[in-house]
C-alpha cells in the first residue's frame, strides 16, 4: 500500500487544488491512500487566511464528497520552522508520496528522505490564493448569491462556492483592512 500526500493551506479550496487533488488521487492503485493535509491549522480570521481549519475541512470535505473522492484529511498546525517542517508534519500526515506543484516544498520534502513528485501548475496566475481572496472580499457585501456564484465558479468549484454561501463564509471577509498583500 502506498500513501499519496497533498498538502496546502487551502484558503480557500479552488481549482488549482482541485487539479492537484486529482492527480494525485489519478497516482492510486486499488488499496493506496490519499492524504490531503491542511497546513497552518492555527491561522483564521485574518487576511491571509481567513477560514479555520475546520471550515477548510469541510470545504474539502464538499469537494471530495461531490467528486467521489476517498481521502483522509489531516491538519496541521505551522511551525515557521522550515528546517524542521518535513519532521513535523510527518508525524501528521505519516510517511509517502508527496504531489506538490510548489517548487520550494519539493525540495523540502526531497530533502526530508520523500518521494516527490512534482507536478505542473494550472493556471497559477489566475488560482493565486491572494487573488481569489480579494475577488471574494469583494463579493462579501453583495447580497446576491447568483452574483457571487457567477463570479466565483471561474477559480472555485461549485460544492465549495455552495459552502461559502450557505455557511456564511464570505462575510468575514469583508471586516479585512484593505489592501492586497502577495504572499
Amino acid at each position: 500500500m502506498s500513501r499519496y500526500i497533498v498538502l496546502g493551506r487551502f484558503q480557500p479550496f479552488h481549482f488549482g487544488h482541485a487539479y492537484l487533488v486529482e492527480k494525485a488521487s489519478a497516482l492510486r492503485n486499488e488499496g493506496d491512500e490519499l492524504i490531503v493535509a491542511i497546513g497552518s491549522k492555527q491561522a483564521e480570521w485574518e487576511p491571509n487566511n481567513p477560514w479555520s481549519a475546520e471550515e477548510r475541512v469541510a470545504m474539502l470535505t464538499a469537494w471530495t464528497s461531490a467528486h467521489h473522492i476517498e481521502c483522509s484529511i489531516v491538519t496541521i498546525d505551522d511551525i515557521h520552522d522550515p528546517p524542521n517542517w518535513v519532521e513535523h508534519a510527518t508525524i501528521v500526515h505519516g510517511k509517502g508520496t508527496l504531489v506538490t506543484t510548489d517548487e520550494a516544498t519539493s525540495r523540502l520534502y526531497s530533502e526530508g528522505g520523500f518521494d516527490v513528485l512534482l507536478i505542473e501548475m494550472n493556471e497559477r496566475e489566475r488560482l493565486e490564493g491572494w487573488r481569489i481572496r480579494q475577488t471574494a472580499k469583494m463579493l462579501s457585501t453583495v447580497y446576491d448569491d447568483e452574483a457571487v456564484r457567477e463570479v466565483l465558479k471561474e477559480s472555485i468549484p461549485h460544492s465549495v462556492i455552495e459552502w461559502l454561501i450557505e455557511n456564511d463564509a464570505l462575510f468575514r471577509l469583508s471586516t479585512f483592512e484593505t489592501g492586497v498583500y502577495a504572499g
